[in-house]
């Protein structure tokens, strides 16, 4: 019988043939944590009296959401994982190199890896070919102290996407419409498998947004074959020798096939205070934006701050918005910098933040007032995501989101054009 990618990574992990609903125990070449959940992390692997970290080169503590701290107390948790590192020897990421996800993509995560981070969207790297997946602070503990920890091998459900995108239709579109179509809870605990001619062409940067956001569905991981693409990726940040083919059986049994075409799709809009509940921008024509949120470990990458830039070049935002940008990573801002996208962003108004989460999950830097909405590139929109319960956060593409800048009100790209 055919394996589909996530029982062909286990599989080949542990030499053996593994198939959907096994309980194995793997071993993990990637754990990590970040400055919110790793303190628990930390606390928890000294009181469990483990010794020597199982592989201290693939242990990584990251210091990214809050980065820097805006308080006392959230700079004595740096200052626990600063000490950990050093006496561990294990990584520390730390204050503006960027997200975690963002950093784990360019510099860690390889095809046929199995990554483990305490972190819900550690899913992202599935985007490399690799079995990624989020923890409890206290399960990677485990994995930092042994060096393995245990996975159901999940069901897979298929998602085959054809043809291509409409002008300022991306990436982020597409997962905002599989969301919106199966439900927050529609793939709990299943693999969600990319395939199909428009992944096949798919640059790095799209499929990142879309395993990113698999978990929005409840996946346990989101992932892409490893092809040229991820070649491509691997020799421009120096890390060729690193490449591997993975790729899903022909005869791979998955649980569901879905079929979208590409081509049918429009810019796509997540309202509060769920990421299911989706809508054309068109149809939210007239909803009032206070501020926009161009970044995050889903959308603060080159592209994306190419595509916003594209539209706000020699324009300025709406006088009653605000503008706030942050890159995923020290290297994004540095080659959105040479390329002139910054200077773009600031003169139309907008406010650049330091590589890191910004103003996401509403620790510091952008957040919101009571009763103000705004329109972000991120993967969440929860009641209080980004620091106060009487806001709403509506979820777009970076396209959507330069337009309603310019606006005020939620509008679709084309129409700005």
């Amino acid at each position: 019988m055919g394996k589909t990618l996530a029982e062909k990574i286990l599989s080949q992990k542990l030499g053996r043939d593994v198939s959907a609903g096994e309980i194995v125990v793997s071993p993990v070449d990637l754990a990590f944590v970040q400055d919110t959940t790793g303190p628990l992390t930390v606390r928890e692997y000294q009181a469990s009296g483990f010794g020597a970290i199982a592989d201290k080169r693939r242990s990584v503590l990251f210091l990214d959401h809050a980065a820097p701290s805006p308080n006392a107390q959230l700079s004595t948790d740096h200052l626990l994982l600063r000490s950990f590192a050093r006496d561990t020897g294990c990584v520390i990421s730390d204050v503006g190199a960027g997200v975690c996800h963002q950093i784990v993509a360019e510099s860690m995560a390889r095809p046929g890896d199995i990554v483990v981070g305490a972190d819900s969207h550690t899913v992202t790297a599935g985007a490399m070919g690799a079995f990624a997946t989020g923890m409890g602070s206290s399960d990677v503990a485990v994995a930092f102290a042994l060096g393995k920890t245990w996975f159901r091998v999940p069901e897979t459900i298929k998602i085959e996407v054809k043809n291509k995108f409409q002008q300022f239709v991306t990436a982020k579109d597409l997962i905002l419409h599989v969301i919106g179509m199966i439900g927050a809870d529609g793939a709990t605990y299943k693999a969600l498998e990319f395939g199909g001619k428009t992944v096949e062409s798919m640059s790095m940067s799209g499929r990142l947004t879309i395993a990113n956001m698999a978990v929005e569905a409840g996946a346990k991981i989101g992932v892409f074959p490893s092809d040229q693409t991820t070649e491509k990726m691997l020799r421009e940040m120096g890390r060729a020798e690193q490449y591997r083919s993975i790729s899903p059986d022909k005869d791979a049994v998955y649980e569901r096939v879905i079929e979208i075409d590409a081509s049918e799709l429009e810019p796509t809009v997540s309202r509060p205070h769920t990421v299911d509940n989706t809508v054309l921008a068109k149809d939210l024509k007239g909803v009032r934006i206070h501020q926009v949120f161009l970044g995050t470990c889903t959308n603060g990458r080159l592209e994306d701050f190419a595509l916003a830039a594209s539209i706000l070049r020699n324009k300025k935002i709406s006088p009653d918005t605000r503008l706030v940008v942050a890159p995923a990573s020290k290297r994004v801002l540095l080659q959105a910098m040479d390329a002139g996208y910054m200077r773009i962003f600031i003169e139309a108004g907008g406010m650049i933040l330091p590589p890191g989460c910004g103003a996401c999950l509403g620790v510091h830097q952008g957040v919101l007032g009571d009763g103000e909405a705004c329109l972000s590139t991120a993967n969440r929109n929860f009641k209080g995501r980004m620091g106060n319960p009487n806001s709403f956060v509506y979820l777009g593409s970076p396209a959507t989101a330069a337009a309603t800048a310019l606006t005020g009100m939620v509008t679709d790209p084309r129409e700005v054009l």
